[in-house]
């Protein structure tokens, strides 16, 4: 039986107790950068969407997990993304919030649970990671998970009148 529990953290679906913590993380401005946010969001809305965070990742293309840690606070979100089951593929994206509980293993730890996950469960072939260039910490993670870079978006974001180019990794199980 496939478990998303780790050593130091576990994955869990979204609850309505977790709006408190979707809202900052929503509304903060510094993550806005890396989800494409450009206005922040209400409790109400984010109430709403909880409310809907139980459908099924065949129906709305996504899966949103928390990371928790062993006290079962939530620390992060992981995303799986872009699912696409005719072509075996997802994206997956990672927020830790707290700055203090990054580069403590909880990172890698998420990933190789959900990367499990994709390909036992769902039975995906490759995942796919967009990774801000001088991202540094991102970029050493997913390396570090045996995501390939594979190619360069160009001008992709705009932040801070710059633009600034986008990394894409793959992750291919054969």
């Amino acid at each position: 039986m496939l478990s998303l529990k780790g050593e130091h953290i576990n994955l869990r679906a979204l609850e309505p107790n977790d709006l408190d913590f979707l809202y900052e993380l929503e509304n903060n401005t510094q993550m806005w950068e890396i989800s494409g946010t450009t206005t922040p969001y209400s409790k109400h809305v984010l109430a709403l969407y909880l409310e809907n965070a139980h459908r099924d990742i065949y129906d709305v293309k996504q899966l949103r997990l928390c990371i928790c840690n062993k006290q079962n606070s939530t620390i992060g979100l992981i995303d799986l993304f872009d699912f696409d089951p005719k072509n075996f593929r997802a994206g997956i994206g990672i927020v830790i919030l707290d700055k203090e509980k990054r580069n403590q293993g909880v990172g890698a730890e998420a990933i190789q649970l959900v990367c499990d996950y994709a390909h036992k469960v769902l039975n995906m072939r490759q995942l796919y990671a967009n990774v801000l260039e001088g991202n540094d910490p991102s970029i050493h993670l997913f390396k570090k998970m045996g995501f390939e870079e594979v190619g360069i978006k160009r001008d992709w974001i705009f932040s801070e009148g710059k633009y600034i180019n986008e990394i894409l990794f793959q992750k291919i199980n054969t």
